[in-house]
């Protein structure tokens, strides 16, 4: 398992906590929800890397609204050899410059490097990738969203306790009409979509 933590500081965050979303916790799958994927499923380079039609504002509006926002994405492209962990640092050093310009920020990207076929516990549907997130960040499950568009994303966060949602975009579209969802699962148009209602939720609590 990889990580990198963006370096803004949480602690600030908190110590501003007027929140009600101060505790809560949004994990976001990359891609096919923050940024589209060819139909290899790689992007390869920061040239290839664009961000999905309001997924930027979705990131600033969860920021704004108090939420810690983190990405945790299977990155087998790596193990495969598809690109190199300078072609990783680029893509997300240009994800985070979208995102800050659009006024949101992503607190830390956790990744798992390895081939479908590894024994790890780190590679979604298994829940290695949440449980790290949430003992790094001193989160609860209770209080934690997971943001994906296939089934393997949902299946994690459902593993580790916390509420699965599942945009259409991406696979998300191919992934409700063919896979049988867990529980308790939310669908979304899209990642806008998602972070608009939940602050509309908090608002109106």
């Amino acid at each position: 398992m990889a990580w990198q933590l963006e370096r803004h500081s949480l602690r600030k965050r908190e110590s501003m906590g007027t929140t009600t979303a101060g505790n809560k916790l949004i994990i976001l799958d990359r891609d096919g929800v923050l940024n589209p994927v060819d139909e290899g499923g790689v992007v390869k380079s920061a040239d290839a890397w664009q961000p999905i039609a309001g997924s930027m504002d979705a990131v600033a509006l969860l920021t704004q609204a108090g939420y810690t926002v983190v990405v945790a994405a299977n990155q087998s492209g790596l193990g495969r050899g598809l690109l190199s962990m300078q072609d990783v640092n680029d893509i997300h050093g240009k994800m985070h410059q979208h995102v800050q310009k659009a006024g949101g920020r992503i607190d830390g990207i956790w990744f798992c490097p390895h081939k479908a076929t590894a024994d790890c516990d780190c590679r979604k549907p298994k829940a290695g990738m949440i449980a790290d997130i949430f003992d790094r960040l001193n989160r609860d499950a209770a209080h934690t969203w997971l943001v994906g568009d296939s089934l393997r994303d949902l299946q994690a966060i459902e593993a580790a306790g916390g509420h699965p949602v599942l945009v259409l975009t991406g696979k998300g579209k191919q992934t409700l009409s063919t896979e049988e969802l867990p529980e308790n699962t939310q669908v979304f148009d899209d990642l806008l979509a998602f972070a608009q209602y939940l602050v509309q939720q908090e608002e109106g609590a």
